[in-house]
């Protein structure tokens, strides 16, 4: 496929992700693409976004922007720089662009740089508060660098700060996880992730998982745990919109609100995914063939599925049911041209019978319950 054939209109919205492949070193839970890279590389890269976005002619401004990886500052400041002006200039007015911050690679003249350019949301990659955790994590930073990144990106202008958390760490306790929590709202940021440690394929926490070398929290402590978050987090102003995702009044992350509304967005870099038209991508995982393959003027498909009316539908459905809105019934109807109370009639019969679901006249959505249990539910709304 090239560019006079790609499927992109000039009149759609759509969001702009940019994946960076450069870590200073892998988090042994991590199992998205990464690599170590040079400044010659890491400007081979830039090169090569810029050429994929000429690949893809798109003919408006995206309605919001997302630079993640990776780590974006793992890159060289006049790389990230670049990268961030690129992004930037693509955008509609006043629209969100969010970078993500290590810790551990922070520092004043990076934020004040970051703010110069039209960042205007950052999202920390903070994960812990308990140096061990950090330690057994792979994480490059301490408990010290998380205070003084958001110390630096609120001295640099930014309100729109976000912090990333993992909890069921193997070896944490409850009282761990809660003094975490605690020190997050103390830095009064306006969002906050909270995830469950997963053992993904290709990571090194996922061999050792296999190798019988660790032991994972049990499920009555994660659940604790994910519970806990919720209620601690509502408590200081944190509403929780998503199954992970908690915002005070705002403040959502408008971008990732679009993958869970299914709407369309463009991902540039190797193994980035885009959703546009109908079609699902996925770019190749390997930085030379992407940059080999950009070069000639070609896209960097890895895959590339079209996606049937009952997909798309299904798709839909498990997405929105993953935020607390849930499904908006006459806009899954127009997005999908399928009413969901009858494509999924039995499923909800049986989980509004169990409690695992409510409904109105305008929504679907799940009960408060239902969120420790979401993946279970979901996979019935994939299948049918």
């Amino acid at each position: 496929m090239n560019a006079r054939n790609f499927p992109v209109s000039a009149d759609c919205d759509c969001g702009l992700y940019v994946h960076v492949p450069f870590c200073a070193r892998k988090c042994r839970y991590c199992a998205f693409y990464s690599v170590i890279g040079d400044l010659d590389l890491q400007r081979r890269y830039l090169a090569a976004i810029r050429r994929e976005l000429e690949l893809y002619a798109f003919g408006r401004p995206f309605s919001s922007g997302y630079i993640g990886g990776g780590s974006p500052t793992a890159l060289d400041i006049s790389v990230l720089q670049d990268l961030v002006a690129v992004t930037g200039n693509l955008l509609e007015k006043n629209a969100e662009l969010t970078v993500e911050v290590n810790p551990a690679q922070a520092s004043k003249d990076l934020f004040v740089s970051l703010k110069a350019l039209g960042v205007n949301r950052i999202s920390i990659g903070a994960q812990t508060f308990t140096e061990s955790q950090l330690e057994f994590l792979g994480r490059l930073h301490s408990v010290g660098d998380i205070y003084d990144c958001v110390q630096y990106a609120r001295g640099a202008g930014f309100e729109n700060i976000g912090l990333d958390l993992i909890y069921a760490v193997p070896g944490s306790t409850l009282a761990d996880w809660k003094k975490t929590l605690k020190a997050a709202v103390s830095l009064n940021p306006s969002h906050i992730s909270a995830y469950a440690l997963t053992y993904e394929d290709g990571s090194l926490l996922r061999d050792q998982l296999d190798n019988g070398q660790i032991v994972p929290i049990d499920d009555a402590t994660d659940r604790a745990m994910y519970e806990t978050a919720i209620e601690t987090l509502a408590a200081n102003g944190f509403g929780q919109y998503e199954i992970s995702n908690f915002a005070r009044p705002g403040f959502q992350c408008i971008h990732n609100l679009r993958y869970w509304q299914n709407l369309p967005y463009i991902g540039l870099g190797p193994a980035a995914g885009s959703w546009q038209r109908g079609r699902r991508t996925e770019n190749i995982a390997d930085l030379q063939q992407y940059l080999d393959m950009i070069n000639k003027g070609q896209f960097a498909y890895e895959s590339d599925c079209a996606i049937s009316p009952t997909q798309l539908a299904c798709e839909t459905a498990v997405l929105a049911l993953r935020t607390r809105t849930g499904i908006n019934l006459e806009r899954f109807r127009q997005q999908t041209g399928f009413d969901a109370t009858e494509l999924f009639g039995p499923v909800i019969e049986r989980h509004l019978a169990d409690g695992w679901l409510q409904t109105d006249a305008s929504f679907l959505r799940l009960s408060r319950k239902a969120l420790a249990v979401a993946d279970s539910i979901l996979c019935d709304f994939a299948d049918v």
